[in-house]
Parts: C-alpha cells; structure tokens; sequence
C-alpha cells in the first residue's frame, strides 16, 4: 500500500565521495536523504546500505560519520557546506559498546552532557529517552546485567543523546535469531519515529530486514570489465525508493508476495556486483 509523503529539507549530501589507498575503494560515491513528511506523523528517515562483502560498505560508513576523510569528496549534514564532524552522527557498533562501570543512567548523562547547556535539561533529555524506549527501570542497572536487546536500545539512546538526530548502525542483524531480528526491527522502527529528523543509516547484509525497515535502499557495487572481472572502485548502483513503490511502513510488508520479489531481486543483483 502507498502512503502519501512529501519531501521536505535536505537532510545528508554525499558528494562524490572517493577513497582510495593502493586502489580504489570508493569511487565517485553520490547520494542524499530528505525529511520525509508524512501528514500527523512523526515519520523520520531509515536508509538501509546494501553490498557483497568486502565491496567498501564499511569504509563509506566511516566517510558518513566523520571518523574518516575522504581522498576526494564530501559528506555534509543538513545543507551545510562544511564536512561532517566526528560527533555529529552517532554509531551504534555490533557490540553496543557501552561504560561498564557506569549505570543505564550514567551511560545517557555522559552523552547527553556533550549537548546539554544545563545538568537539568540533561537529566530531562535522558528521561525521555527511557520512557520512550521503555527502560525507565533498567536506570540503576549497570550493561553486565542488561540482555542484548536492551544494551542496543541504551546505546541507541546513548548515540541519539550526542549526535544531531544521525544515527549509523553496522550489521544490527548480524547472528541473530528471526524473533530478535523481528525487536531489532521494531525498535528502528520506533526509534526513527520518535522525531521527524530522525535519521537512521544501517549498513547490513540482510536482505529481508532492510526492506522490513527501510524507506530507501542503497546498493553499492562495482562495475565490469569486458571479461567479467570486477573492477575497483564501487558507487551505489541502485537506489530503491521502497516509499513510492508502496514498500514502506507496511506493518504487515512480509505477508505480501511483493517482499519475496523484492528480496529475490536484490539478492540476483549482488551476483553481479
């Protein structure tokens, strides 16, 4: 089913991004993300990055997040023209690291300090959060005693505490089982609806997940040569708006036969990546 949206502010430029070290890794990368808006919705963004391993997934995750330079290029937030800045995209990594020797609570303050003009409104951002996530009795609890389920949400939390509303999460579906993949899901999902600027990138290999949750795919790849050897250097070679194809924010999108081609699809297409 399609849900009527319009696009509104320009949210995340990239501009031609190039990495390169004794061969190109990233070659002439180019994408964007808009504020999707939805009407009587807090509808935030989810962008789901798809590639074979080893394609340069994890070098354009690091370009996105500021943690690294590109050889050539730009990644730039909100329409700025400067570059991205360590700090301003949270990372959630597959471990969800946290300070083990701090609380739930003392984990969120420290984040939520990097960006508060005051203790109090610190203290009120870090509530909101655990009300939202629903972990307000986990405060006094140190990560050690905390499932897996809940660490991601509080590192989650911890990241949307220090950044400006950009999220990147690398491989969140990585061995899990169906029923943790189906939490890990909705609480993307929630998270990315609980501001409409909220925006969420996810790097993974799981097919059938990004579509669950996305709004966009990005598939990165390389092109060939004549002989069918690949060549060095990927660009995202398809974007897939899963909104205007009626794939979005359809609580019940595994039902449909629609999921399985899209799946099938994607999957034929990074044979030939």
């Amino acid at each position: 089913m399609k849900h009527p949206y319009t696009l509104g502010q320009r949210l995340l430029t990239i501009d031609k991004v190039c990495v390169s070290y004794d061969r190109p890794i990233l070659e002439a990368v180019s994408g964007t993300i808009d504020n999707i808006q939805r009407e009587g919705m807090q509808q935030g963004q989810v962008v789901c990055l798809l590639g074979p391993s080893g394609v340069g997934k994890s070098q354009l995750f690091r370009c996105i997040a500021g943690l690294q330079r590109p050889t050539s290029g730009s990644v730039r937030l909100n329409g700025a023209q400067r570059e991205v800045q360590p700090g301003e995209v949270g990372v959630v990594a597959q471990n969800y690291p946290l300070f083990n020797h701090r609380t739930v609570w003392g984990n969120l303050m420290v984040a939520a300090s990097k960006t508060s003009d005051t203790a109090e409104q610190a203290r009120q951002r870090c509530l909101a959060l655990l009300e939202e996530f629903e972990m307000v009795d986990t405060a006094k609890s140190y990560p050690l005693a905390l499932s897996g389920g809940q660490r991601q949400r509080v590192a989650i939390a911890q990241q949307l505490l220090c950044s400006s509303h950009f999220l990147l999460m690398d491989e969140p579906f990585s061995g899990l089982d169906p029923l943790a993949k189906t939490k890990v899901c909705e609480t993307i999902i929630r998270v990315s609806m609980t501001n409409e600027l909220n925006t969420i990138i996810v790097v993974t290999h799981d097919v059938e997940s990004a579509i669950r949750i996305a709004d966009t795919l990005w598939v990165l790849g390389r092109e060939r040569n004549a002989d069918g050897k690949l060549i060095s250097g990927a660009s995202i070679k398809e974007v897939y708006n899963l909104a205007e194809m009626g794939l979005a924010w359809d609580p019940d999108i595994e039902s449909r036969k629609e999921f399985f081609e899209m799946a099938a699809a994607l999957k034929g297409r990074f044979a030939t990546l």
